[in-house]
């Protein structure tokens, strides 16, 4: 870096805090819980992993003889889609390998796993390490995507792990980036390679949570981004009161993100993708659902309001999923001749002829760029790319055509279309996740001198001061259960779906009809690093609800 903005310098300096029993250093003594089992199928998921299956839950207490041990070599790989904080993590594994000796290494992959499998890597110095603390971003080394699943890339990271004498992997990534951590880990295990595996829960989606990883981090941050604009566009409809907002929020698989973003805006409406599946509600429901609250707020002289969307709403509707199972078989089955189709009307005309009456009445109710959307949008697998449909427009249009016919709407109804995403995924972290990742990459470094393998670093009770923050380790093995991917059953870490008898989502239901009929918006502005403990040091709302007499 060249140039660095006064934010950046000012926040360079920035001492995280940590768990009292990483006060002294990475060198810590460790309590053994009892044997673990899987979140589901656990016969399967012992048979998959005898190695690492069963291991106990572990925490940390303060040292009773912190003195210097022998040196470590980490290295470390970021994977997936970038998290506020990432940069933390790797100042926290950095300086707890230190704390241990002040000859232990640690080493980064470039460009995620693809950097460990081609042996493209360098020695990240106090120089290095100095730049990135409390800076957004994964520009440190870089991330990728490459999934470590076979055994070509196994031999491949023992061979250039073995070359720098590196004893442990700390992969920093989401659910399937750690259950991939603890195949490698179980391989090496098994053929007693000297090569351990960590994991650290990273995911701005939030959903790679349980009772035992209170949060992953980057969701603080990526929430406060989001909800400040929400607030931003709140206070402009209420200002103009003459536009409909629809803005569509990352997550496709969960909606712990629109959830967050609702508690701290108060919009007039929220959807949540898993009511919708519980409810079992039809594309036409939740257009009704809507409109009514656009109708009622307009009778009342209100012709403006906010709405928001999760990413991955178009695949929780029931009937709409099966249209997209269905697409998929249909144009994966005439692909030759679907290609062969030139002109966008024929495209959708070729695909309505095929379709049953059901499933093709579900389609015309959809706006005409949906239609296309749903044709020509595809991954190399040849399925609809959810996140690419613009659900929010399609939403909105749907809105306007059943307000049109409509003869008791008088009001007006005029709209905008948002989608808030890649602006919340390399912020500067909150100090929430400043703290909380430094502690995760800090508890990573003692789980390495610990020689622990195919554990998640896990930091909790961080609602409380950090003086009764705990820090430990968790089997990746417990979170687990066998999912259907790609035709078979395969290990994966559980998602954590947000949960309708769950504190956030009951508070939220308890207060959504008056905030659908008032308009009582929160305005929380940006992030705040300096100041009061009450604006700077807060947590989450859905953390807050969660851990609320606990």
């Amino acid at each position: 870096m060249t140039k660095i903005s006064a934010l950046q310098a000012a926040r360079a300096s920035y001492q995280p805090k940590t768990p009292p029993a990483l006060a002294a250093g990475a060198l810590v003594d460790i309590i053994e819980g009892q044997p673990t089992t899987a979140a589901g199928d656990a016969a399967k998921i012992k048979e998959l992993f005898p190695c690492s299956y069963g291991a106990p839950e572990i925490t940390f207490k303060k040292s009773s003889n912190p003195k210097s041990g022998k040196p470590i070599n980490v290295g470390v790989i970021l994977s997936g889609g970038q998290a506020p904080g990432g940069h933390n993590v790797i100042a926290g594994i950095y300086d707890g390998a230190k704390s241990i000796s002040p000859e232990s290494k640690v080493f980064g992959f470039l460009q995620g796993p693809d950097g460990l499998i081609k042996n493209n890597l360098i020695e990240l110095t106090g120089d290095i390490i100095d730049q990135y603390r409390n800076t957004g971003g994964f520009d440190m080394i870089g991330s990728g995507r490459t999934k470590l699943e076979t055994e070509e890339h196994f031999l491949a990271a023992q061979k250039h792990c073995e070359a720098r004498n590196i004893c442990t992997l700390v992969i920093i990534g989401g659910d399937d980036s750690n259950t991939n951590a603890c195949l490698l880990a179980e391989y090496f295990r098994a053929r007693k390679i000297g090569i351990n595996v960590i994991g650290c829960p990273k995911t701005i989606d939030g959903d790679l949570k349980n009772n035992y990883i209170e949060t992953s981090f980057g969701f603080d941050t990526a929430c406060r981004v989001y909800s400040e604009l929400v607030g931003n566009i709140q206070r402009d409809a209420n200002s103009a009161k003459k536009y409909w907002h629809f803005i569509k929020l990352m997550g496709r698989s969960a909606s712990h993100i629109t959830l967050e973003c609702a508690l701290q805006t108060q919009p007039n409406i929220t959807i949540i993708s898993e009511e919708v599946a519980a409810k079992q509600m039809t594309l036409d429901q939740l257009v009704d659902y809507i409109t009514a609250i656009v109708a009622a707020r307009a009778a009342k002289g209100a012709n403006f309001g906010v709405a928001l969307i999760p990413e991955g709403l178009i695949e929780f509707i029931p009937e709409v999923k099966i249209l997209i199972n269905t697409l998929n078989d249909l144009l994966a089955r005439e692909a030759d001749e679907f290609q062969k189709i030139t002109g966008s009307n024929e495209k959708i005309d070729f695909v309505k002829k095929n379709l049953d009456d059901n499933i093709a009445k579900v389609f015309n109710s959809l706006p005409r760029d949906i239609q296309l959307q749903l044709c020509l949008d595809r991954d190399p697998h040849g399925n609809v790319q959810v996140s690419l449909i613009e659900t929010e427009k399609m939403l909105a249009k749907m809105v306007g055509q059943k307000l049109k016919a409509m003869e008791s709407f008088k009001g007006k109804f005029s709209t905008q279309t948002h989608f808030l995403g890649y602006e919340g995924r390399c912020a500067a972290p909150s100090n929430y996740d400043a703290d909380y990742c430094y502690s995760l990459g800090f508890t990573a470094a003692a789980l390495a001198n610990a020689g622990r393998t195919g554990y998640m670093a896990v930091v909790r009770n961080t609602t409380k001061p950090a003086s009764e923050w705990i820090a430990g380790g968790v089997p990746i093995t417990m979170m687990m259960n066998i999912e259907r991917r790609h035709g078979e059953g395969k290990p994966v870490i559980r998602k954590a779906l947000t949960e309708l008898d769950g504190a956030p989502f009951k508070y939220f239901a308890k207060n959504r009809e008056l905030w659908a009929k008032e308009t009582q918006y929160v305005y929380p502005g940006p992030i705040q690093y300096f100041g009061p403990t009450e604006v700077c040091d807060s947590v989450s709302k859905t953390l807050e609800l969660e851990q609320q007499g606990k």
